[in-house]
């Protein structure tokens, strides 16, 4: 920090006695030519600031195109040798060239510039083979954590792509003043550094930006939408508006509710009764994946591990309810279940389901 701005003070100064000593312009006195300098060098300095924001890739393609637009104009009026240089309109027409192609050149080289990152031009001289896919995450699935555990077992192909400005928010959230936040904010890192280490998981950290918009989940689906890949998130909101905008989402929380496990009316689950529900005698329990169970005539069973007869499951945008009943002491659980199972074979709601 200090040397970069030990560098910007010597610019100006360096533009300030440069024009003190060769007054660039005469007519005017010496005050006025310092001024001048200053402002040049000030406004090097604000050119310099909005660059490095930029990604290195723009920046490149906006070379390339701007000299290829200038050399087309250069082409195109030495082609004109014919014509009357002395007509004003031909003058201008050479000027309109000179002017309009490395405009469009340095605007479209910009606007593509992240075909010139390494890996792109790589897969420019590959044979023709399946196209690459990209993962990209977001800031809450990171901070989730369960991301780390699915990438373990394999099941996410493709590289993950982290933007900068994820990183950047990321560090942001780990050096906030409130202690919970900045815990999850390290976490987030661990987890990132845990998915770095990872044999056989490719791991790309993007410099793309778009600087016009401000919001990171609006630059999150723009950047999906360049690299023609999918977010990874388990935030509802996003998830929304990427669908919304044609970019493919891979939710994490809609992955955990896939994978639980599937219990049906009749079956016999044994659980531990945590507290009362909200109805006369009932208890709740939660299965280890985080399922709640509600259990009629269990509210004497509080802080003991009870076997269940389930009665019904309710599948919510939430996630999923079991609902069960207490099987009474002295009534064997091969008891219960065939009765359980009677209303289900004969078509007609069971008892849990008409309450």
């Amino acid at each position: 920090m200090g040397w970069s701005v030990l560098g910007r003070v010597m610019l100006v100064g360096a533009m300030t006695v440069s024009a003190a000593i060769l007054l660039p312009i005469p007519s005017v006195g010496l005050l006025f030519n310092v001024a001048f300098a200053v402002v040049l060098g000030l406004l090097v300095v604000v050119v310099e600031g909005l660059l490095r924001q930029t990604a290195s890739s723009r920046m490149i393609g906006a070379i390339l195109g701007c000299a290829v637009g200038l050399g087309l104009a250069r082409g195109i009026e030495a082609s004109l040798f014919w014509a009357d240089t002395g007509d004003r309109r031909i003058e201008f027409l050479g000027l309109f060239l000179l002017i309009a192609l490395p405009y469009l050149g340095l605007m479209l080289g910009a606007g593509r510039g992240e075909w010139l990152e390494p890996a792109r031009l790589v897969s420019l001289f590959r044979s023709v083979g399946p196209e690459r896919s990209y993962k990209i995450l977001d800031t809450s699935v990171i901070i989730d954590g369960r991301i780390a555990d699915v990438c373990e077992t394999g099941f996410i192909d493709g590289a993950l792509v982290i933007p900068q400005f994820v990183l950047k928010e990321l560090q942001l959230v780990a050096d906030s003043g409130d202690s919970l936040k900045r815990n999850r904010g390290r976490r987030g890192l661990d987890i990132l550094q845990k998915i770095q280490k990872m044999a056989g998981v490719e791991v790309v950290i993007s410099d793309v930006d778009f600087p016009e918009v401000r919001e990171v989940d609006l630059k999150l689906i723009e950047l999906a939408r360049s690299l023609e890949g999918k977010i990874v998130t388990n935030d509802f909101n996003l998830n929304k508006i990427a669908q919304l905008r044609g970019v493919h989402v891979l939710n994490v929380n809609e992955l955990a509710n896939a994978l639980k496990p599937v219990v049906l009316p009749g079956e016999i689950m044994k659980v531990f009764i945590l507290k009362e529900g909200k109805e006369y005698n009932q208890g709740v329990a939660y299965l280890d994946d985080g399922t709640m169970v509600v259990v009629d005539n269990a509210r004497k069973m509080i802080s003991k591990t009870i076997d269940i007869v389930v009665t019904s499951v309710l599948q919510t945008t939430a996630g999923k309810m079991i609902f069960g009943r207490y099987i009474e002491a002295g009534l064997a659980p091969q008891a219960v279940a065939p009765q359980a199972a009677v209303p289900v074979a004969a078509k007609t709601p069971a008892p849990a389901v008409q309450r």
